[in-house]
């Protein structure tokens, strides 16, 4: 089958209307109210994310959104695809997921590679290093670079699979059969480790012995982060264990941002930058993660339309401080309020939680990060890149 046939029927195959577009998913990012102090925003920092990215895209040279086609498009996760259609109808996580990585949608935007092909662009050959000249580079950035971006991005991919793995000890009759949960773990476990054996392979012909510790230690983090999730992870009934910020911003790192710094401190490393570049990258990608992240858990808090079924995490950025505002045994009997016929009334909790200090303090946090993010930047040197990767921090933090 060909590679235009195949993506087309892709849609079809996941119970999905539309022609495909873009075949990677990142956290959705609209404006909210504007709330706490910010470094200040550019007045050319466009209004919108996908202005934003799409901007950036033709910065590095080609959309984003179609990395890595030759792994996502081979026989072997073609014939994934069609045993993933067999979903259809139930109620497996992995369809969900399937569906965000191929149907149109604003929310499909890449981030992580996009990131890593700014800032090899941003900071441009070694200038203490001569042998690098000697390496293909198209619009400023080096094959090698935009392979790592494709690696980070198989990476990312192949948790977010991952992640949709179902723990069948735990599930409920309107769950749906059980067969269907065994079935869809069984594929996600196998896609996800397709992508996996992709990305190793890419790094092992990238022949860097430092890139590709720095990317095996962040698949390790991730591993890490996703297991104290799940470990603290809240229940309707149930808080299982109280975190605090400082423990949360530690998790978070080891879960969102470990991949994105260390990515970008590989494309640096790359490119034969000193130590002091190759920080100054790892610190952006790090702010800008954690940013990117509370703004993910900021969103079911602050969009103007939310429906009163949505549920959120209780082990989110803004329900976390809130909790070490109000105390331990005030928040717990603030759950059990909330509670009815054993379930949790997440729209009641949510106002709760919005009336009280933890939602703006998340924004200040959010913001904080982002600063953080431009204050590595101006190591870089100003170019068109640079601008870019600045017009997405402004694009993360604008809550207005």
């Amino acid at each position: 089958m060909s590679l235009r046939r195949l993506l087309l029927r892709l849609p079809r195959y996941l119970g999905v209307s539309g022609s495909p577009r873009c075949l990677w998913w990142s956290p959705f990012l609209d404006t909210i109210s504007s709330v706490g102090s910010w470094r200040g925003q550019s007045s050319r920092s466009p209004a919108h994310w996908n202005q934003v990215v799409s901007e950036a895209e033709k910065i590095v040279g080609y959309p984003t959104s179609f990395m890595s086609l030759r792994c996502l498009l081979s026989d072997e996760l073609s014939n994934i695809a069609m045993q993933v259609r067999k979903l259809v109808g139930t109620q497996h996580p992995l369809l969900t997921t399937a569906r965000g990585l191929v149907h149109e949608s604003r929310h499909n935007l890449q981030l992580r590679g996009l990131v890593v092909l700014l800032i090899s662009k941003a900071a441009g050959p070694s200038s203490m290093n001569a042998s690098c000249q000697n390496y293909d580079m198209v619009s400023g950035i080096y094959s090698c670079q935009r392979s790592l971006a494709e690696i980070t991005e198989l990476i990312h991919t192949a948790l977010l699979v991952h992640r949709g793995i179902v723990n069948l000890s735990e599930l409920q009759s309107s769950d749906g059969p059980l067969k269907d949960m065994q079935f869809g773990n069984k594929i996600a476990i196998l896609s996800g480790d397709f992508l996996l054996a992709n990305a190793c392979n890419g790094l092992a012909l990238l022949q860097n012995t430092k890139v590709v510790e720095l990317l095996a230690s962040a698949l390790m983090d991730l591993v890490q982060g996703i297991y104290h999730e799940n470990s603290t992870s809240t229940k309707e009934n149930h808080i299982t264990e109280d975190i605090g910020i400082s423990t949360w911003k530690e998790q978070t790192f080891l879960s969102h941002g470990a991949l994105l710094a260390k990515s970008c401190q590989a494309a640096m490393e790359l490119a034969k930058h000193d130590a002091d570049v190759q920080d100054m990258a790892f610190q952006y990608g790090k702010h800008m993660a954690m940013s990117h992240k509370i703004n993910s858990d900021l969103q079911p808090f602050i969009k103007e339309k939310t429906s009163d079924s949505i549920t959120f995490n209780l082990n989110s950025a803004p329900v976390v401080l809130h909790q070490e505002f109000l105390g331990r045994d005030l928040w717990i009997k603030q759950i059990r309020e909330a509670q009815e016929k054993g379930r949790l009334d997440y729209a009641k909790l949510r106002e709760t939680i919005k009336a009280g200090k933890g939602v703006t303090s998340a924004i200040d946090l959010c913001r904080y990060h982002g600063n953080k993010a431009l204050e590595a930047l101006e190591s870089f040197p100003p170019s068109e890149a640079r601008s870019a990767l600045e017009n997405i921090v402004f694009a993360v933090t604008r809550f207005s």
